[in-house]
């Protein structure tokens, strides 16, 4: 079986601009600066954004934050549970 890597839906699984979006771990929290959670109002709202490799790419309150700043770096949201 062959597969045709032209075809659109071929793209939705190799495209480089997707970007994860799921709710940060406590212990991810551990590791940070403790003046980076300065300004959280609420840290249960915090929310990684990540890349095909597991890279945080950013760490942001709120899951509509989220995917309002993935979309404004141009890149597709995908929420993972």
């Amino acid at each position: 079986m062959t597969t045709d890597l032209q075809h659109p839906a071929a793209k939705l699984f190799s495209a480089k601009d997707l970007v994860y979006i799921r709710r940060i771990a406590d212990k991810e929290l551990d590791g940070l600066p403790p003046e980076a959670l300065d300004t959280v109002e609420d840290r249960d709202a915090l929310f990684v954004l990540a890349n095909g490799e597991g890279e945080q790419l950013a760490i942001v309150e709120g899951r509509d934050a989220a995917f309002a700043a993935a979309r404004a770096h141009e890149m597709r949201p995908v929420s993972v549970h």
